[in-house]
């Protein structure tokens, strides 16, 4: 099971099919998320943004890592 944007993880044993949005657009994903996707933990919940909101934003998103990560 796949978390929506704005729900927190939780484990379950009935699998159901959610589609997946990105959290910035709204575009939906066909199956699980894309490798060009980028997953972000805000305030302990999981989000997801397609990759034309990840790359417009690129330099927003990176600006937020340590600088050990660049």
């Amino acid at each position: 099971m796949t978390s929506l944007p704005g729900e927190p993880d939780q484990g379950g044993s009935t699998p159901e099919h959610r589609v997946l949005v990105c959290a910035r657009c709204g575009a939906p994903a066909d199956g699980p998320p894309p490798a060009t996707w980028t997953c972000s933990v805000e305030n302990g919940v999981r989000q997801y943004f397609c990759d034309i909101c990840a790359r417009e934003n690129l330099r927003a998103i990176e600006g937020r890592l340590d600088s050990s990560w660049w």
